[in-house]
């Protein structure tokens, strides 16, 4: 039995010694390699892949070392935009928040819009109503300040009907 253990122990333990010193990158053909030795002298710095820690050569001083020709045709990448930091959960909530807000008032605009055409609407029916009611030619009868009730003469009736025909001319869809 500690023989087995032994056994188990040892190949861990070479295991994770050949996996602490790897060294990936592309050779002069893109062909990928993988080895726990550097590659050799004549692999530029800039197709080397991954290094053991502490090993990756600069890049930077490869580029400088390059005659100044070469420096103008090589293409250095711009840095990476700098990567948005996750929100804490306070933040989140915040925002959370902030997108519940808007949206109940942009529910409450659609709302007051869906009533204010609702009171158009009856608005402009009532209109057509009493115009039709106008023309029919029946006799129209109102209340004077008394109370009492008169009855409009033409004249009265033609500018009641022009104030309903500008007013649906102005508010009402046809």
């Amino acid at each position: 039995m500690k023989h087995r253990q032994w056994i188990l122990g040892a190949l861990l333990a070479a295991g994770c010694a050949a996996a602490q010193a790897q060294w990936v990158w592309k050779d002069a053909n893109n062909v990928r390699h993988l080895s726990d030795q550097p590659p050799p002298p004549s692999v530029p710095a800039s197709r080397i892949l991954k290094a053991p820690r502490g090993q990756m050569p600069d890049l930077r001083k490869e580029l400088a070392e390059q005659p100044t020709s070469a420096n103008a045709s090589v293409a250095i990448p711009a840095p990476a935009a700098p990567a948005r930091t996750p929100l804490s959960t306070a933040e989140r909530n915040a925002e959370f928040n902030k997108r519940r807000a808007e949206g109940a008032q942009q529910a409450e605009q659609a709302a007051a819009q869906a009533r204010n055409k609702a009171a158009t609407a009856a608005a402009c029916d009532g209109a057509r109503s009493n115009l039709r009611v106008l023309e029919s030619g029946i006799r129209i009868a109102a209340a004077d300040r008394n109370g009492e009730r008169v009855f409009l003469d033409d004249a009265q009736k033609a500018e009641q009907v022009r104030r309903n025909r500008d007013a649906l001319a102005a508010h009402c869809p046809q």
